[in-house]
């Protein structure tokens, strides 16, 4: 008995020497890693002998922090915005404007990037949301409900109408697709949209277009926005499918029609998306076809893309100018937006009487019932407008900020 005493206690110190081994093994690692790095830091002529010695000691450690470094140089590459010269711009829409002519089934994808001139932010710019928490930086609050259409939207709506553009596929949840008048048949919203709210227990899908933003209440796997399904009396859910889920909702995603107008596209382009996020869905890009029979893509955005080598014609310039030159080339006119005949006002279920206070969003209003709030105080108060919009990433970066303030 005694002698198993023994060596359980001898087991356990050994498990612990070792453990402590590992750690004194890494620590001496980091130290290493640190004095190569300051080494690598200072000119050649500045280095001394014991310097330059260590670096001939070290160097496994030398490989890797230049290679390290050349990863870093790579990514910074890649989030910077380029922009195409004036003249190179023209031609490059010139171009494009061929390719859209000539185009049997012109598909658009579309990103935060057309949205960007309504004051949306985006979320890998310079300014974007993504961008901004890595750095540790707060993200200024804005009521998205504000925004309009833009040139962008209209330029895609009147495609739409004249038939050169057949289908929409956005990653963006802001309802302008919708708002700008392009038919929904024609309209994947593949990550939902902050106006409409569903009540799933109903047979189909009942659906609640809203006139101001219904993801107040909800975020990453909650998606109750505590209303009740006039119907059946079931809490109404959002439509944002977040990062980490997967969309299932028939629409306002539309997947279905998104996958069709991929299978039957010979042109796609793509305006203002990172391809990140898009380029993991497989049946949107025909990769099972040989690369000859696959769709023409044309990209404009400021920034690099996963699929930049697989363009036909990568653009570097801003969606409104490139829509704007685009128009003018194909001879059409960009009709202006107008709130009056909005969508939206059409499409818009009225709140139950005991809803009216269910939210705090600002509501659109028509053009003939505009209210500033001048007269009253309460409305006047700058609201910080949170909450699942923006999904798992805008979460996170607010709760390490809170916890850096505790």
């Amino acid at each position: 008995m005694a002698e198993e005493q023994d060596a359980g206690v001898s087991s356990r110190a050994q498990r612990k020497a070792l453990s402590k081994a590992k750690i004194l093994q890494r620590e001496s690692e980091r130290e290493v890693f640190r004095l190569v790095g300051r080494v690598l830091k200072k000119p050649e002529s500045e280095r001394s002998e014991e310097e330059a010695a260590a670096l001939l000691l070290h160097r496994d450690t030398v490989e890797e922090l230049c290679k390290r470094q050349v990863r870093r140089n790579v990514l910074k590459r890649k989030q910077e915005e380029v922009f195409d010269g004036v003249d190179e711009l023209k031609n490059k829409v010139r171009q494009l404007a061929v390719a859209v002519k000539q185009a049997s089934h012109l598909v658009v994808y579309t990103g935060a990037g057309i949205s960007t001139a309504a004051s949306i932010p985006d979320y890998r710019g310079p300014n974007g949301v993504w961008t901004q928490l890595q750095k540790g930086r707060a993200i200024s609050s804005s009521d998205l409900s504000k925004a309009e259409p833009t040139l962008t939207h209209m330029c895609i709506k009147m495609l739409h109408k004249e038939k050169l553009v057949k289908h929409v596929v956005s990653q963006n949840c802001d309802g302008l697709h919708l708002r700008s008048g392009l038919p929904r048949h024609a309209l994947s919203e593949l990550h939902g949209n902050m106006f409409i709210e569903v009540c799933t227990s109903c047979s189909p899908v009942r659906e609640y277009v809203r006139l101001f933003d219904v993801t107040e209440r909800t975020s990453l796997h909650r998606h109750g926005t505590g209303r009740k399904c006039s119907h059946c009396g079931s809490e109404l859910r959002d439509t944002i499918v977040h990062f980490g889920e997967r969309g299932t909702l028939e629409q306002p995603l539309n997947w279905r029609g998104a996958t069709e107008a991929a299978k039957m596209a010979d042109v796609i382009l793509c305006l203002g998306s990172s391809l990140k996020v898009l380029k993991k869905y497989t049946n949107l890009w025909c990769m099972n076809r040989p690369a000859s029979k696959r769709p023409k893509l044309y990209i404009v955005n400021l920034q690099w893309t996963p699929k930049d080598d697989l363009a036909v014609l990568k653009i570097h310039g801003k969606c409104d100018d490139v829509m704007r030159l685009l128009m003018e080339e194909l001879n059409l006119q960009i009709p202006a937006y107008n709130r009056g005949d909005d969508p939206i006002f059409a499409l818009a279920t009225p709140l139950q009487l005991e809803e009216v206070q269910s939210h705090s969003r600002e509501v659109i209003a028509p053009p003939d019932d505009q209210n500033d709030g001048s007269d009253d105080p309460e409305e006047q108060k700058p609201t910080s407008v949170q909450g699942g919009w923006f999904g798992r990433g805008y979460g996170k970066g607010r709760q390490k900020k809170k916890k850096k303030v505790a």
